[in-house]
């Protein structure tokens, strides 16, 4: 069957400073404020432990000049799914599809919900499921903007991702001039072992940087996207890192290495120690407008590798449809919301949400961005050098390294998670039995047959 004909394409209606406001607030998230303990934990210093940030933010940069090269050669509102699409061919671009619509994407907007949750309920708490409610509540709120307009989702992450960098910098430089003297270091019963492990550090700090990517996924929406994304992604990677680095460096000056080796409640001891009592409720209003900024832009990247799955596999030729009045995936936006929201009945009733998405993420989302990067070697062998509008700086060895930095995360979330991890490659995997009916039936698009 041929690919059906759609009621729209994206527009390049997003600027520089719009795309670099969605990669800002997807990456600057929980994270900060719950992995630099196990970092300092697995840090031999003080100075060991800034330079684990920097390095994660050269090792951001290394993969955002290979996803720059791949961006401008082939613009697309699928993004990764249209590299992989085009590198490996459509069944392993479907195969990713599936995974980011099932696990990857959908994971991510659910723990970042949930964490949104354990904040806002500390405020107002409704109850046993009031993590869930709330984090169900968000999704619903969101999905419904995105799918009221792009303009309108895009104009709020502005204004949210400005908020969050706001508070940060606002609570960096208040740490930064605030009483040094220390606290002494919480009792480590149970924890604070310290391994000084290099490897272990990196695995944290790198899921800290994770989500600069989704860049990819508007870069059928970016104006001037051949000339725009380089400075997109690393200005975005750029202004992560300084931030990063700022907010580490107010843990040491106010904490103190030894305490923050061993505290479970970072970002709390931080503001309560700079602010007084009141800094707790200051520390959750923080992480709620940061985890509402990641659930937005999320929900805007992860709804266009849906759009562009549906767009080519007749099969879920629901998903493809554009609503170009709106200028948004409409019908995408709907199923992610729907997925999103059975993951978060789950997590409710485990009572181990946040533990739960990140292992059920992790191995699938390193493995196709493993895969992706290894698809600029594919490229770059059926181009011609002179048609290619943004070439990697010193390659082979810029992409080779991202790649063995890939294999690492890979192994590592394999290895470090638990029965989640499993539990999301076998949701990927039910994905074969679904291409592979499809391709029996012929009810796909010709690339599939």
């Amino acid at each position: 069957m041929k690919i059906k004909s759609k009621e729209g394409r994206p527009l390049p209606i997003f600027t520089s400073i719009n795309t670099v406001a969605v990669i800002v607030g997807i990456v600057i998230g929980i994270g900060i404020f719950r992995l630099p303990p196990i970092v300092a934990a697995n840090s031999a210093n003080e100075l060991t432990f800034l330079l684990f940030w920097i390095a994660g933010g050269i090792i951001s940069a290394l993969g955002a000049l290979c996803y720059a090269e791949l961006a401008a050669l082939k613009p697309d509102a699928g993004g990764e799914y249209h590299f992989l699409n085009q590198g490996y061919g459509p069944s392993v671009g479907f195969l990713f599809s599936w995974g980011r619509m099932t696990v990857i994407q959908t994971g991510s907007i659910a723990l970042a919900s949930f964490i949104l949750g354990d904040y806002a309920s500390l405020i107002f708490d409704m109850g046993t499921y009031s993590s869930a409610i709330y984090a169900g509540t968000t999704v619903i709120i969101l999905t419904g903007l995105n799918i009221l307009g792009t303009s309108y989702s895009k104009s709020a992450q502005n204004v949210i991702t400005s908020i969050v960098v706001l508070l940060l910098v606002i609570t960096a430089i208040f740490s930064l001039v605030a009483d040094t003297s220390v606290p002494p270091p919480p009792s480590d019963e149970g924890g604070g072992l310290q391994t000084s492990s290099a490897g272990a550090a990196m695995i944290f700090v790198l899921l800290t940087y994770g989500g600069w990517n989704e860049a990819a996924y508007l870069s059928a929406e970016l104006k001037d996207v051949r000339h725009n994304m380089l400075g997109v992604l690393l200005s975005g990677i750029a202004i992560i890192t300084i931030i990063y680095v700022l907010i580490n460096y107010a843990y040491l000056h106010v904490l103190g290495f030894d305490f923050l080796q061993n505290t479970e409640a970072v970002g709390v001891d931080l503001t309560e120690q700079v602010f007084g009592p009141g800094g707790g409720l200051f520390m959750a209003v923080i992480v709620i407008v940061s985890a509402l900024s990641t659930v937005n832009a999320t929900i805007i990247t992860g709804a266009r590798t849906n759009y562009a799955l549906g767009r080519d596999f007749s099969l879920l030729s629901y998903l493809g449809r554009w609503d170009g009045i709106r200028n948004t995936p409409r019908n995408a936006l709907i199923v992610q919301g729907v997925i999103t929201l059975l993951l978060i009945i789950v997590g409710g009733v485990t009572k181990q949400a946040v533990v739960t998405m990140v292992d059920y993420t992790a191995p699938v989302f390193w493995f196709f961005l493993l895969l992706t990067t290894i698809a600029l070697f594919i490229f770059r062998s059926r181009n011609n050098h002179n048609d290619i509008p943004y070439k990697v700086p010193m390659y082979p060895l810029t992409p080779l390294i991202f790649v063995l930095a890939c294999l690492f995360m890979l192994y590592s979330s394999l290895t470090f998670t638990g029965i989640g991890a499993l539990f999301g490659v076998g949701v990927l995997l039910l994905g074969v039995p679904i291409l592979v009916w499809a391709r029996r039936h012929k009810i796909n698009s010709n690339t599939y047959i």
